[in-house]
């Protein structure tokens, strides 16, 4: 259940760290409201907390990082950088993804979040960030454009969630 007290919380108090393993439960509540509720992700079967401390693994692994955000000491977001792909000349490449608790959208803590995630992508000497957004999605498209993201492809129909069909388009920054 979300605390409405927090979701008015001064941003001042906005505290963004790298994750670690006690957030682990909070990140999977977080990450399965999306996918119960939305097509913003593919998966269509809610997560365990141990497949998001998988996930959390391959991410350190990969010496990426995984950020998250506080609110009023209440983890209420997060972001993450994947490797692009797996040949090596890709190495210098990233996904970015990013996810708020959702009466936290719209007060500027996704972006805040997202510059610090693009802040540790410079400093890795990583060269391109990329983010895949299931369309239609405003709010999303809006704060990669922000970003200074552009707007690259568009595929039709990639996926198939409650019943229809979903287009995804990506995003690209060259850090």
């Amino acid at each position: 259940m979300i605390d409405p007290t927090l979701a008015s919380a001064p941003l001042d108090s906005l505290v963004i760290r790298p994750a670690c393993e006690a957030d682990v439960a909070a990140i999977a509540e977080i990450y399965n409201y999306y996918v119960r509720e939305t097509v913003v992700t593919f998966e269509e079967t809610e997560v365990p907390p141990s497949e998001v401390q998988e996930r959390m693994a391959d991410v350190a692994n990969a010496s990426l990082p995984w950020l998250v955000a506080l609110a009023g000491g209440e983890l209420v977001g997060y972001a993450y950088a994947t490797r692009w792909k797996g040949r090596s000349a890709y190495r210098f490449s990233v996904e970015t993804t990013v996810y708020l608790k959702a009466n936290f959208i719209g007060r500027g803590i996704g972006a805040q979040l997202y510059m610090s995630l693009l802040t540790h992508l410079r400093e890795a000497s990583l060269h391109t960030a990329i983010g895949g957004i299931a369309l239609p999605n405003p709010a999303s498209e809006a704060l990669h454009q922000k970003l200074g993201f552009r707007k690259v492809a568009q595929f039709a129909e990639v996926g198939f969630k409650f019943g229809r069909w979903i287009d995804v388009g990506y995003w690209q920054l060259t850090l």
